[in-house]
């Protein structure tokens, strides 16, 4: 085998025997190092924008260049090195955010719902260097906290709630400015999304906070479970999915020990609420603290309202 090196730039072709095998080194002269070397390779063409990954309303993954830093041999000054820069919308301008030879940055600290733009530049080991393309993102919105759940559904505002869910960007985790999130908050007022969806009989909403997690066994301050809150809002629809979902129909308050067939008794006497409960197992002679039953309750609830029926006696003779 014979073995042939020339400079390709002043390439005249040399004499080669027939039937003969060859091997050829080629060279690669870097424009104004003055220097060649079988290992130096010129970002001889524009290298591809950034690639864009996660974005946030406060943060942008971006990823490059994978094949030039697949190709890295030898010491690190042999490696091809890159730059992110992003453009100063007011100076028209670019700076560097990011060097080195990694080949992906997470840009952090950014304001939500804005344009950024950002461009990739390539160094080869002498120097040598191209920008890409500019590639623009936007970050997305700051998240929606769950206080957005509560105020919704406090004023029953389903537009809200369906633009909520449609976002796909519900988050019970971000803090306010006192570093509180607005699942801290709700607790401290002691219910949960759950029992206002409840209460107010969207159903749509309850079973959507069922496959996020949302329990059954979640207590408010007295006690009260998300069936004591459907019950009070006299959604049959509501409490009769609840039922099949497994809630447990006899769970007592704190406060009076009632249950939700107690509440219903007690409070609204709403009739096919009560079959409801019934009809799923509810104690029928369960007591309260007061040793009261739901039947005693409702007979108590019935002479109240026939009192506040009769008409008032006239004081003139």
């Amino acid at each position: 085998m014979r073995s042939e090196q020339w400079d390709w730039t002043a390439f005249t072709g040399p004499v080669l025997f027939p039937r003969s095998l060859f091997s050829f080194t080629l060279l690669c002269q870097l424009q104004g190092s003055g220097q060649v070397g079988p290992h130096e390779i010129s970002p001889y063409s524009k290298p591809h924008p950034p690639v864009v990954g996660k974005v946030t309303h406060h943060s942008i993954e971006l990823h490059w260049d994978l094949e030039k830093a697949a190709r890295r041999q030898g010491p690190q000054e042999q490696w091809f090195s890159f730059s992110i820069e992003e453009e100063d919308p007011r100076m028209h301008s670019y700076g560097i955010i990011y060097a080195g030879y990694a080949t992906q940055h997470v840009v952090e600290g950014l304001e939500p719902r804005t344009l950024y733009r950002f461009r990739l530049k390539v160094t080869s080991p002498s120097g040598e260097f191209e920008y890409s393309p500019v590639v623009s993102v936007s970050t997305t919105g700051e998240p929606i906290s769950s206080e957005y759940f509560h105020r919704a559904v406090n004023m029953n505002d389903e537009d809200l709630l369906l633009r909520i869910f449609q976002g796909g960007h519900v988050k019970v985790d971000v803090p306010n400015k006192f570093g509180f999130t607005a699942l801290m908050v709700a607790a401290q007022k002691g219910y949960t999304s759950l029992m206002l969806a409840c209460y107010a009989g969207h159903l749509d909403v309850v079973k959507y906070l069922r496959r996020h997690g949302a329990s059954w066994e979640a207590r408010d301050l007295g006690g009260c479970t998300a069936l004591h809150w459907a019950a009070d809002g006299g959604h049959c629809n509501v409490v009769e999915w609840m039922i099949k979902d497994g809630c447990e129909v006899d769970a007592m308050d704190t406060g009076l020990g009632w249950t939700p067939l107690m509440r219903v008794s007690a409070v609204s006497g709403n009739q096919r609420v009560a079959s409801l409960l019934i009809e799923a197992g509810a104690d029928v002679n369960v007591k309260d603290r007061d040793g009261k039953t739901p039947l005693m309750n409702v007979v108590s609830l019935l002479e109240e309202r026939r009192k506040k029926q009769l008409p008032k006696k006239s004081s003139i003779r």
